[in-house]
């Protein structure tokens, strides 16, 4: 029995450090934040009201999104914190409940998120990143921004209207024709 609980404990303490996150009060970090179901385009379907999400935690909550691309099933964004605040989390959560108040009650639920008055929008948990230097942030930005190539929805990096690319193009900071060599892009990433 004692060898059982021991198992447990072990099991226990591995599945927590798995899910440790860096926190840092001022930090960047990449997220990728993905829909329950992957086969819907809710996310395009509805920008304004993702729009509006964001605007209103940004309100509250500030944050600065230094770069975000949205999909029609999910999205990647780097937000930058202020100086005092490492909470992230909270930012995420009231994103996603915002966006889902929003929307109306279509989608499948399944039993333990009815359970746990949970829509069935958003997967529960999402990828972070903490952007280490300058050059994971420039790679990490450039994986934003040639997702939907990257993905088969466009065959340029500007045809793709739910990006901040055509803010950096804007900017000076990236040409448009960006992108159109897969060479512009390096680094690997998940989602």
């Amino acid at each position: 029995m004692w060898q059982w609980i021991a198992i447990r404990r072990i099991q226990q303490r591995d599945l927590d450090m798995r899910y440790r996150r860096v926190l840092d009060n001022g930090g960047t970090y990449f997220f990728t934040v993905n829909l329950a179901n992957r086969k819907t385009s809710l996310l395009t379907d509805e920008i304004d009201v993702l729009r509006y999400a964001f605007n209103t935690v940004k309100k509250r909550h500030p944050f600065i999104v230094d770069a975000m691309v949205v999909m029609p099933d999910h999205l990647h964004a780097i937000f930058t914190l202020p100086e005092n605040d490492a909470d992230y989390a909270t930012r995420w959560m009231l994103i996603k409940s915002t966006f889902s108040r929003q929307i109306p009650r279509q989608e499948t639920i399944s039993r333990s998120r009815k359970q746990k008055g949970e829509r069935g929008i958003w997967q529960r948990r999402y990828w972070e990143h903490k952007i280490r230097d300058a050059r994971d942030f420039e790679e990490h930005v450039n994986y934003i921004h040639f997702n939907p190539v990257k993905h088969g929805y466009v065959t340029a990096v500007a045809q793709w209207p739910y990006s901040t690319f055509h803010q950096y193009v804007e900017k000076g900071i990236l040409d448009s024709q960006w992108g159109k060599d897969e060479s512009d892009v390096y680094g690997s990433f998940g989602e």
